[in-house]
């Protein structure tokens, strides 16, 4: 599958949208939607983007794009490579040191990820196929669910995903036992026996409080509990934790490098694991995850909050390794996200269908993002 390329000009440009109504999480909250988009073009001309994760802190996305045209993009420019594969390691090793003593290496490995993803998108345009097709996927329809129901009424947005196709949701947690179970309460009433609910806690407990929420959280059919610990807690506070809830536990997207992600297999005590492509390993170290985490008997089930372009590449993503996995699309209104998704704008019965189009499908409409458009 590898590509040969040789990448002429690397930007990143940076969108911010105010909003309305903050989305809002147990450990903090978001008061606009920002994106950085990565834009590689090969020396014939075709190009390929990517997105690199930028939602916290604040100015992070800016930080994220300067990064990827001041480090990365002297790095990569006018160097040729057997494919994004060798691309990776180039500047994953060569930027290592730097991100040690910067102490940044997770604004580092977004960087890189966003470069990578560009750099599928423009081999899968190349190859003329679609970039889940090209990872080795047999089928382009993924299964979806809608993201990131905030505590204030849930059930209001979520009544609205459904109608627009969505069975499964996802509920923030984290506010209160009472608080959480309220919302529960509304989200079965409202959605209905069939649909499916899982929750996030966002990091917000510790063990003691994790398992006597999910007592509380079992009664109301929830398929998985997600980061209900800190991300940085040992393997054995999770494994304490799974034995004492039939709740399925899921984390991940806070889990940076393989090594990281083969110590959470190992410890037997995730149901369903979450890489973000766009915040660690990109397309190149996922699809190596994703693969692993099927092969171990857990769910891969990608984790992302963004624009469209990391979104679809994470939908690639699923339907190359294939397998019971669910798509994570953000429930609130981005028109980042929606003017950038493509064929993911259309969803049918708990399903998208990314079709045939190369690459991630049609190149964002930078026209109509201006009004957007941040300098940097």
């Amino acid at each position: 599958m590898s590509t040969p390329l040789r990448v002429r000009a690397l930007r990143a440009l940076v969108y911010r949208c105010p909003l309305e109504t903050p989305v809002v999480t147990s450990f903090g909250t978001m008061r606009d939607r920002p994106m950085v988009l990565v834009r590689a073009e090969d020396e014939d001309g075709a190009v390929g983007w990517g997105e690199a994760w930028c939602n916290f802190p604040a100015v992070g996305a800016e930080h994220r794009a300067r990064l990827v045209e001041s480090l990365l993009a002297p790095l990569v420019e006018q160097r040729a490579f057997e494919g994004p594969r060798e691309a990776l390691r180039w500047m994953s090793e060569k930027t290592a040191v730097l991100a040690i003593q910067c102490a940044e290496p997770g604004p580092f490995a977004q960087a890189i990820a966003g470069v990578d993803i560009a750099l599928w998108d423009l081999a899968a345009r190349r190859a003329g196929q679609p970039l889940w097709r090209l990872l080795g996927g047999a089928g382009s329809r993924v299964r979806v669910y809608a993201s990131g129901l905030n505590p204030e009424g849930p059930e209001v947005l979520a009544a609205v995903r459904q109608r627009e196709g969505f069975r499964a949701f996802k509920l923030k947690v984290g506010f209160g036992a009472a608080r959480d179970a309220a919302n529960l309460a509304a989200l079965r009433a409202t959605l209905g026996a069939g649909a499916e609910l899982m929750v996030d806690a966002n990091q917000a407990w510790d063990l003691g409080q994790a398992c006597d929420m999910a007592g509380e959280i079992e009664r109301f059919d929830v398929r998985w509990l997600e980061e209900p610990l800190r991300a940085d807690r040992p393997w054995s506070e999770w494994q304490a934790l799974r034995a004492r809830t039939r709740i399925p536990l899921a984390a991940g997207e806070n889990l940076i490098g393989e090594a990281a992600f083969a110590s959470a297999l190992a410890s037997g005590a995730l149901g369903v694991v979450q890489p973000d492509a766009a915040k660690w390993g990109g397309v190149t170290g996922c699809l190596a995850v994703a693969r692993r985490i099927r092969a171990s008997g857990a769910r891969y089930c990608p984790h992302y909050l963004g624009g469209g372009v990391g979104l679809l590449a994470s939908a690639h993503l699923l339907a190359a390794a294939g397998g019971e996995g669910l798509l994570e699309i953000d429930a609130n209104p981005n028109p980042l996200r929606t003017l950038t998704c493509g064929a993911l704008e259309s969803i049918s019965e708990g399903h998208a269908d990314l079709g045939e189009a190369p690459g991630l499908g049609p190149e964002p409409d930078l026209e109509r993002l201006r009004d957007y458009a941040v300098a940097i």
